[in-house]
Protein backbone atom coordinates (compact mmCIF):
# COMPACT_ATOMS: atom_id res chain seq x y z
CA UNK A 1 0.00 0.00 0.00
CA UNK A 2 1.03 3.63 -0.65
CA UNK A 3 -1.72 5.35 0.97
CA UNK A 4 -5.07 5.14 3.04
CA UNK A 5 -7.37 6.32 -0.21
CA UNK A 6 -10.97 5.07 0.69
CA UNK A 7 -9.59 3.37 4.17
CA UNK A 8 -11.03 3.81 7.47
CA UNK A 9 -9.17 5.09 10.47
CA UNK A 10 -10.57 5.38 13.74
CA UNK A 11 -8.84 7.71 15.77
CA UNK A 12 -9.66 8.35 19.71
CA UNK A 13 -8.83 11.44 21.24
CA UNK A 14 -9.18 13.41 18.16
CA UNK A 15 -10.19 17.03 18.84
CA UNK A 16 -6.81 18.41 19.53
CA UNK A 17 -3.36 17.65 19.31
CA UNK A 18 -1.55 14.54 18.16
CA UNK A 19 -5.27 12.90 17.21
CA UNK A 20 -5.74 16.05 15.02
CA UNK A 21 -2.72 15.61 13.64
CA UNK A 22 -3.04 11.95 12.50
CA UNK A 23 -6.72 12.70 11.08
CA UNK A 24 -5.32 15.45 8.85
CA UNK A 25 -2.53 13.33 8.00
CA UNK A 26 -4.87 10.81 7.13
CA UNK A 27 -7.47 12.88 5.17
CA UNK A 28 -4.84 13.57 2.67
CA UNK A 29 -5.05 10.52 1.76
CA UNK A 30 -8.49 10.46 1.10
CA UNK A 31 -9.27 8.38 3.80
CA UNK A 32 -12.68 8.03 5.97
CA UNK A 33 -11.38 9.51 9.62
CA UNK A 34 -13.98 8.36 12.43
CA UNK A 35 -12.59 11.28 15.19
CA UNK A 36 -13.72 10.35 18.26
CA UNK A 37 -13.81 12.51 21.41
CA UNK A 38 -15.01 13.84 24.11
CA UNK A 39 -15.47 17.89 23.19
CA UNK A 40 -18.23 18.42 21.21
CA UNK A 41 -18.30 22.07 22.39
CA UNK A 42 -15.65 23.97 23.84
CA UNK A 43 -17.45 27.22 24.64
CA UNK A 44 -16.89 26.84 28.42
CA UNK A 45 -13.68 25.26 28.07
CA UNK A 46 -9.92 26.41 28.40
CA UNK A 47 -8.54 24.22 26.04
CA UNK A 48 -9.92 24.99 22.60
CA UNK A 49 -10.81 21.92 19.74
CA UNK A 50 -14.01 19.99 18.91
CA UNK A 51 -14.91 16.82 17.13
CA UNK A 52 -16.53 19.20 14.52
CA UNK A 53 -13.84 21.59 14.35
CA UNK A 54 -11.41 18.54 13.17
CA UNK A 55 -13.84 16.99 11.01
CA UNK A 56 -13.95 20.28 8.80
CA UNK A 57 -10.52 20.31 9.06
CA UNK A 58 -10.32 16.65 7.80
CA UNK A 59 -13.38 17.61 4.80
CA UNK A 60 -10.45 20.41 3.68
CA UNK A 61 -7.93 18.30 3.10
CA UNK A 62 -9.47 15.97 1.37
CA UNK A 63 -10.77 12.89 3.64
CA UNK A 64 -14.42 12.10 4.57
CA UNK A 65 -15.28 13.06 7.97
CA UNK A 66 -17.39 11.11 10.89
CA UNK A 67 -17.27 13.19 14.29
CA UNK A 68 -18.79 11.08 17.27
CA UNK A 69 -19.10 12.33 20.65
CA UNK A 70 -17.29 9.48 23.08
CA UNK A 71 -15.94 9.17 26.24
CA UNK A 72 -13.47 6.21 26.19
CA UNK A 73 -13.97 5.31 29.69
CA UNK A 74 -17.43 3.80 28.70
CA UNK A 75 -17.48 0.69 27.37
CA UNK A 76 -20.87 0.97 25.76
CA UNK A 77 -20.08 3.99 23.94
CA UNK A 78 -16.89 2.65 22.55
CA UNK A 79 -18.88 0.02 20.88
CA UNK A 80 -21.27 2.47 19.41
CA UNK A 81 -18.23 4.07 17.68
CA UNK A 82 -16.58 1.47 16.06
CA UNK A 83 -20.79 0.13 14.94
CA UNK A 84 -21.31 3.90 13.63
CA UNK A 85 -18.21 3.65 11.89
CA UNK A 86 -18.60 0.52 10.24
CA UNK A 87 -22.11 1.24 9.40
CA UNK A 88 -21.35 4.57 8.04
CA UNK A 89 -17.62 4.07 5.96
CA UNK A 90 -18.99 -0.22 5.40
CA UNK A 91 -15.89 -1.35 7.55
CA UNK A 92 -12.72 -0.37 9.84
CA UNK A 93 -9.21 -0.67 8.84
CA UNK A 94 -7.09 1.13 11.40
CA UNK A 95 -7.64 1.84 15.01
CA UNK A 96 -5.37 4.37 17.04
CA UNK A 97 -5.94 4.52 20.24
CA UNK A 98 -4.51 8.16 20.89
CA UNK A 99 -7.32 9.25 24.08
CA UNK A 100 -4.71 9.78 27.35
CA UNK A 101 -4.65 10.99 30.61
CA UNK A 102 -1.34 12.25 32.33
CA UNK A 103 -0.38 13.07 35.83
CA UNK A 104 3.53 13.17 36.49
CA UNK A 105 3.20 12.60 40.29
CA UNK A 106 4.63 9.94 42.86
CA UNK A 107 2.74 7.70 45.41
CA UNK A 108 2.00 10.62 47.79
CA UNK A 109 0.42 13.07 45.17
CA UNK A 110 -1.78 10.89 43.18
CA UNK A 111 -4.89 9.67 45.19
CA UNK A 112 -6.48 6.43 44.14
CA UNK A 113 -9.25 8.57 42.08
CA UNK A 114 -6.62 9.86 39.58
CA UNK A 115 -4.70 6.42 39.51
CA UNK A 116 -8.36 4.95 38.25
CA UNK A 117 -8.89 8.13 35.80
CA UNK A 118 -5.37 6.87 34.45
CA UNK A 119 -5.61 3.56 34.02
CA UNK A 120 -9.25 3.93 32.72
CA UNK A 121 -8.14 6.40 30.30
CA UNK A 122 -5.19 4.99 28.89
CA UNK A 123 -4.94 0.94 28.89
CA UNK A 124 -8.70 0.08 29.56
CA UNK A 125 -9.97 2.08 27.07
CA UNK A 126 -6.91 1.43 24.14
CA UNK A 127 -8.47 -2.61 25.32
CA UNK A 128 -12.09 -1.76 24.67
CA UNK A 129 -11.35 0.01 21.56
CA UNK A 130 -9.44 -2.37 20.45
CA UNK A 131 -12.09 -4.85 21.65
CA UNK A 132 -15.19 -3.25 19.64
CA UNK A 133 -13.00 -2.67 16.62
CA UNK A 134 -12.15 -6.14 16.15
CA UNK A 135 -14.80 -7.69 14.17
CA UNK A 136 -14.41 -5.15 11.43
CA UNK A 137 -10.24 -5.03 11.43
CA UNK A 138 -10.78 -8.70 11.09
CA UNK A 139 -12.46 -8.02 7.48
CA UNK A 140 -9.57 -5.48 6.58
CA UNK A 141 -6.31 -6.88 3.85
CA UNK A 142 -4.48 -4.40 5.75
CA UNK A 143 -5.50 -3.71 9.25
CA UNK A 144 -3.75 -2.17 11.93
CA UNK A 145 -3.89 -0.84 15.86
CA UNK A 146 -1.70 1.76 16.83
CA UNK A 147 -1.45 2.45 20.35
CA UNK A 148 0.36 5.80 21.75
CA UNK A 149 2.42 4.01 24.00
CA UNK A 150 6.35 4.29 25.08
CA UNK A 151 8.94 1.90 24.96
CA UNK A 152 9.43 -0.37 28.05
CA UNK A 153 12.20 0.61 30.95
CA UNK A 154 11.72 -1.88 33.85
CA UNK A 155 15.25 -0.06 35.96
CA UNK A 156 13.15 1.99 38.67
CA UNK A 157 14.72 5.48 37.56
CA UNK A 158 12.62 4.87 34.58
CA UNK A 159 9.26 4.27 36.32
CA UNK A 160 10.24 6.42 39.91
CA UNK A 161 8.45 9.66 40.64
CA UNK A 162 5.45 8.58 37.69
CA UNK A 163 4.77 5.38 38.80
CA UNK A 164 0.83 5.55 38.26
CA UNK A 165 0.87 7.37 34.76
CA UNK A 166 3.54 4.94 33.44
CA UNK A 167 1.49 1.64 35.04
CA UNK A 168 -1.10 2.86 32.77
CA UNK A 169 1.13 3.44 29.56
CA UNK A 170 3.10 0.66 29.61
CA UNK A 171 -0.34 -1.17 30.24
CA UNK A 172 -0.64 -0.05 26.52
CA UNK A 173 2.71 -0.95 25.32
CA UNK A 174 1.89 -4.81 27.08
CA UNK A 175 -1.41 -4.79 25.17
CA UNK A 176 0.91 -4.18 21.79
CA UNK A 177 2.62 -7.11 22.67
CA UNK A 178 -0.21 -9.47 23.42
CA UNK A 179 -2.73 -8.46 20.62
CA UNK A 180 0.31 -8.77 18.12
CA UNK A 181 1.00 -12.20 19.05
CA UNK A 182 -3.20 -13.14 19.83
CA UNK A 183 -3.80 -11.14 16.70
CA UNK A 184 -0.94 -12.37 13.76
CA UNK A 185 -3.17 -15.23 12.56
CA UNK A 186 -5.86 -12.48 10.96
CA UNK A 187 -3.63 -10.56 9.72
CA UNK A 188 -3.95 -7.56 11.76
CA UNK A 189 -0.79 -5.51 12.79
CA UNK A 190 -0.62 -4.33 16.51
CA UNK A 191 1.97 -1.75 17.10
CA UNK A 192 3.07 1.40 19.50
CA UNK A 193 4.12 4.58 18.84
CA UNK A 194 5.88 7.13 20.70
CA UNK A 195 7.58 10.59 20.23
CA UNK A 196 11.13 11.25 20.77
CA UNK A 197 11.13 14.37 21.74
CA UNK A 198 8.09 16.62 23.59
CA UNK A 199 5.22 17.40 21.28
CA UNK A 200 3.86 20.45 21.07
CA UNK A 201 0.08 19.97 22.87
CA UNK A 202 -2.24 21.39 25.56
CA UNK A 203 -0.65 18.91 27.86
CA UNK A 204 2.91 19.92 27.59
CA UNK A 205 1.77 23.39 27.97
CA UNK A 206 0.38 22.58 31.15
CA UNK A 207 3.78 21.14 32.25
CA UNK A 208 6.41 23.86 31.06
CA UNK A 209 4.65 26.34 29.52
CA UNK A 210 5.89 28.08 26.77
CA UNK A 211 9.34 27.37 27.46
CA UNK A 212 9.13 23.59 27.21
CA UNK A 213 6.53 24.19 24.04
CA UNK A 214 9.45 25.88 22.21
CA UNK A 215 11.62 23.16 22.91
CA UNK A 216 9.20 20.67 21.51
CA UNK A 217 8.32 19.39 18.32
CA UNK A 218 5.15 19.33 16.02
CA UNK A 219 3.01 17.00 16.24
CA UNK A 220 2.82 16.55 12.43
CA UNK A 221 6.12 14.25 12.96
CA UNK A 222 4.20 11.65 15.03
CA UNK A 223 1.40 11.82 11.73
CA UNK A 224 3.96 11.05 9.59
CA UNK A 225 5.60 8.19 11.74
CA UNK A 226 1.58 6.82 11.39
CA UNK A 227 1.22 7.12 8.24
CA UNK A 228 4.11 5.38 7.14
CA UNK A 229 2.93 2.29 10.30
CA UNK A 230 -0.26 2.13 9.11
CA UNK A 231 0.63 2.25 5.19
CA UNK A 232 2.86 -1.09 5.37
CA UNK A 233 2.23 -4.53 5.58
CA UNK A 234 0.35 -5.51 8.84
CA UNK A 235 2.88 -8.02 9.54
CA UNK A 236 5.95 -6.22 8.94
CA UNK A 237 6.37 -4.11 11.77
CA UNK A 238 3.46 -5.92 14.30
CA UNK A 239 4.56 -6.08 18.09
CA UNK A 240 7.49 -3.25 17.95
CA UNK A 241 7.27 -0.37 19.98
CA UNK A 242 8.07 2.18 17.62
CA UNK A 243 9.90 5.50 18.41
CA UNK A 244 8.48 8.36 15.38
CA UNK A 245 11.83 9.49 14.50
CA UNK A 246 13.35 5.86 13.84
CA UNK A 247 10.58 5.16 11.87
CA UNK A 248 11.22 8.10 9.60
CA UNK A 249 14.39 7.37 9.97
CA UNK A 250 13.76 4.01 8.73
CA UNK A 251 11.78 5.28 5.69
CA UNK A 252 14.72 7.74 4.43
CA UNK A 253 14.64 10.73 6.14
CA UNK A 254 17.29 12.47 8.07
CA UNK A 255 16.26 16.12 8.14
CA UNK A 256 13.91 17.46 10.99
CA UNK A 257 14.30 20.06 11.38
CA UNK A 258 10.57 21.19 9.97
CA UNK A 259 9.28 19.37 12.70
CA UNK A 260 10.91 22.08 15.33
CA UNK A 261 8.02 24.47 17.36
CA UNK A 262 11.05 26.84 17.92
CA UNK A 263 14.25 26.03 15.37
CA UNK A 264 16.01 28.00 17.94
CA UNK A 265 15.24 26.04 20.98
CA UNK A 266 16.98 22.85 21.50
CA UNK A 267 14.69 19.86 21.56
CA UNK A 268 13.67 18.25 24.63
CA UNK A 269 13.71 14.14 24.76
CA UNK A 270 10.45 12.72 26.03
CA UNK A 271 9.73 11.16 29.35
CA UNK A 272 10.51 7.80 28.58
CA UNK A 273 12.83 8.46 25.99
CA UNK A 274 15.62 10.60 27.17
CA UNK A 275 17.93 11.68 30.48
CA UNK A 276 14.54 12.78 32.51
CA UNK A 277 14.97 9.95 34.54
CA UNK A 278 18.60 10.31 35.45
CA UNK A 279 18.03 14.20 36.28
CA UNK A 280 15.27 13.53 38.87
CA UNK A 281 12.28 14.24 36.26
Amino acid sequence: MTGLQGRTVVITGASRGIGRAIAIRAARDGANVVIAAKTADDTQQKLKGTIFDVASEVLAAGGQPLPLEVDVRDAERCQWMAEQAAEHFGGIDVLVNNAGAIQLTPLESTPPKRFDLLMSVNVRASYVCSHACLPWLKQSTNAHIINMAPPIRLEPEWIAGCTAYTMSKYGMSLLTLGLAGELRSYGIGVHSLWPKTLIATAAVERLGGDAMVRRSRKPDIVADAFHLIATSPPQELTGSLLIDEDVLRHHGVTDFSAYAHDPEQALMTDLYVGDWAKSGR
